[in-house]
């Protein structure tokens, strides 16, 4: 039994994405239950999640009786905080669990794990157990909210390092970031494993000659960019369907409307409408103005076979040529590139067999498979 641990963000994204496709993915490939203990930020009220990011967790215990309910053999942790902390670790460890920690994002060290400032540039000033920084710039929106994180990731990240078993990371790009912000890796080994990306079936794939818009699926918040999409959609005068939500979604109506930019925002939608909105276009935007850990949203819409325009930063890197690549932030680059790949079936056919190689999912339950075995 392999018990999966995770506490979703109050703006969903790609972490409770990978959480969901391990869940399905983990029985099959390894012939092993899964079973996933979730808590939701949105349900926590201020109070409560800076509780918890202080005490390090706030019900470890539950972890620990999850396992001995389960008889969970590894506790595979996702994002910890605020909920569960490094308590919760170390309650599965007491109770015989194998522990392994994915490092989605940045967050040993960055308050808001996506190393951007409040001005929207790149920011690794927090180093190591200097969280300072990111109170003097209010990053997470509020002073006591940022003193709160400051002190929490101070105080536990490399408690909570030191609860896990074993480290995953989904790209090198995200390891090297880590190393550069000194994050409590305790020279310890962190395994690459890319998040798994399905291949997708043949009726489903797009066929971009005859796409008709552009697509840009993202969380609606300044680190997406999506409004750099907007931008570069209008200069083009490319249709552009936004799927997602957040809290920009407002700001970004209003611009599109003021831009006369012909967008569709279609909200936050199940898989088989992603599917099929992925399988009518003609490309695939992604403008990210974070540097992407892993870049899911660009790896699924190359399975899908389209061509991607992406920000150059990040694991989006890793995953596309930098012919393929714009200067993040720069809506008129973004809009050259989107201009050559519009509608380039080859390109498509390029990106979905490398995803395929790069992201399969049996290979990465097999790697999984042999972090989990490993003794301790």
């Amino acid at each position: 039994m392999i018990l999966l641990l995770h506490n979703r963000y109050r703006t969903l994204g790609g972490e409770e994405r990978v959480v969901e496709d391990l869940a399905a993915l983990l029985p099959q490939a390894l012939g092993e239950d899964v079973e996933v203990l979730e808590r939701g930020s949105a349900a926590l009220s201020r109070r409560a999640a800076a509780r918890g990011l202080l005490r390090g967790g706030l019900d470890p215990e539950e972890v620990g009786a999850a396992v001995r309910r389960t008889g969970a053999r590894v506790v595979h942790a996702h994002n910890v905080q605020p909920a569960f902390g490094w308590r919760a670790l170390q309650a599965a460890r007491d109770a015989g669990a194998r522990t392994v920690l994915t490092l989605h994002q940045y967050r040993l060290v960055c308050a808001v794990g996506t190393c951007l400032d409040p001005s929207g540039h790149d920011c690794t000033r927090c180093h190591g157990r200097d969280t300072r920084p990111g109170v003097r710039l209010n990053c997470r929106g509020s002073h006591a909210d940022a003193a709160v994180y400051a002190a929490a990731l101070a105080r536990w990240s490399g408690r909570l390092v030191e609860s896990a078993d074993a480290l995953t990371t989904p790209s090198a790009f995200t390891l090297a970031r880590l190393q550069e912000l000194g994050a409590p890796l305790g020279g310890r080994p962190v395994h690459v494993i890319a998040n798994p990306v399905a291949p997708v079936s043949p009726e489903l794939r797009a066929r971009p000659a005859g796409g008709t818009y552009a697509i840009c699926s993202a969380r609606l918040a300044p680190d997406k960019g999506v409004d750099v999409a907007i931008r570069a959609c209008a200069g083009e005068g490319f249709p552009l369907v936004v799927t997602g939500h957040g809290p920009d979604e407002g700001e970004l109506k209003s611009l599109a409307a003021a831009l006369g930019a012909d967008v569709r925002f279609a909200g936050r939608v199940p898989d088989s409408e992603l599917a099929r909105l992925r399988a009518g276009a003609a490309l695939a935007i992604v403008p990210s103005r974070f540097a992407e850990t892993f870049g899911l949203s660009a790896a699924e819409a190359m399975a899908a076979g389209l061509p991607v325009a992406a920000s150059r930063v990040g694991a989006l890197t890793d995953l596309l040529p930098g012919a393929d690549l714009a200067r993040m932030g720069d809506a008129d680059a973004l809009a050259g590139v989107a201009r050559r790949l519009w509608g380039d079936a080859a390109v498509g056919e390029r990106n979905a067999d490398f995803i395929a190689g790069h992201a399969a999912p049996d290979a990465g339950a097999q790697a999984l498979a042999r972090v989990y075995d490993r003794p301790a």
